[in-house]
């Protein structure tokens, strides 16, 4: 079996019917922090400590070449393993572990150490993209995995690890908890009404206007009417595709701009490198057609009214019920009043 005290794993929670996926192996992951915005001339190009510049060692053995563009690499720390095996642990139905195969890759947006997405040009954005679908259907193509998870955490509190511009991609062969969730929502409103869940509340936020922040002619960036974070957005695509590589290279222009002009309004709300976790939902790599499925991106900014003022999960919203006191009215006007020059 197994071991679940050193290998990655799923463990069954029975009161919620759900998996959380356990990765002990990673307590040793090493650690820079966060570097807050600083003036562009003070901030390092290139940094000789960082393990994800150029040229550098990695905490492994492994030395990164020196890159010019994007770097993907296996993570050294990765907190899915392709090899793990072994036979599920059951005990009356109450304690339930399975082993859990998967990849996760490091994504480096620019060999610059001093840039994030905001300070990046449209093109070097648009590279990254093309990395993101690329990814997906490289990882959505192996055998053993059902799902790629395209996020980045930027900054400490949203526990990047390292300041140097970078996201991940974690391949695994089950569908993680929360795309589970909106495969089902979504797939039951097909069979009820006949029609996309997203594709219907985007024109629905079209329609009124209200919590729209930004658009262009392929992406649309809204806070949602039922946002729990605060500045939370979601960034959907126009068109009825579910997956990035589906994406077109207008498209894929598009998403860059809409990137670009989205993270510079966080950078600019309050007048620091703005942190927030964000995550592509998209359809699984199972082999199978999902017409339910419609990408979309989540960010999730904890930051409320200055830099010091945060607002995570606690009390009662951990424990009974999400709560939140900024209108997602609110919010997009302010979003929407942020200058999208960096």
């Amino acid at each position: 079996m197994t071991d679940i005290f050193s290998h990655p794993h799923r463990r069954y929670n029975p009161l919620t019917n759900e998996w959380i996926l356990v990765s002990p192996h990673r307590t040793q992951r090493p650690w820079l922090g966060q570097v807050e915005r600083l003036a562009p001339e003070s901030r390092p190009a290139y940094d000789p400590t960082c393990y994800l510049c150029p040229g550098n060692a990695r905490a492994g053995s492994e030395r990164n070449p020196r890159y010019e563009q994007t770097f993907v690499f296996d993570n050294d720390f990765a907190a899915l393993l392709p090899d793990t095996t072994g036979l599920p642990l059951d005990q009356n139905r109450l304690l339930q572990a399975r082993s859990d195969r998967g990849i996760c890759r490091v994504i480096c947006f620019t060999p610059r150490h001093d840039l994030t997405l905001p300070d990046m040009s449209r093109e070097e954005i648009r590279r990254v993209v093309d990395v993101w679908a690329e990814q997906t259907a490289e990882l959505g193509a192996r055998d053993f995995i059902r799902y790629v998870q395209v996020f980045e955490n930027k900054g400490e509190m949203m526990g990047a690890s390292n300041p140097h511009p970078h996201c991940q991609c974690w391949a695994e062969e089950h569908i993680p908890t929360e795309p589970a969730k909106e495969m089902q929502t979504t797939r039951n409103y097909l069979n009820e009404r006949g029609s996309c869940l997203l594709c219907d509340y985007l024109a629905a936020e079209l329609a009124e206007g209200e919590r729209i922040v930004l658009l262009n002619e392929h992406f649309v960036v809204l806070v949602p009417f039922w946002a729990v974070w605060p500045f939370e957005t979601m960034l959907l695509a126009r068109r009825h595709a579910g997956t990035l590589p589906e994406l077109d290279n207008a498209e894929r222009d598009a998403l860059a701009d809409v990137v670009k002009r989205l993270t510079t309004r966080y950078d600019n709300l309050f007048e620091i490198s703005f942190p927030y976790s964000m995550g592509f939902h998209q359809s699984p790599s199972d082999g199978m057609p999902h017409p339910e499925m419609h990408l979309h991106a989540h960010y999730y900014p904890p930051l409320l009214r200055n830099a010091t003022v945060r607002k995570f999960m606690v009390g009662y919203e951990l424990l009974a019920n999400p709560q939140r006191d900024l209108t997602a009215e609110t919010a997009a006007a302010r979003l929407r009043e942020m200058g999208e020059v960096v």
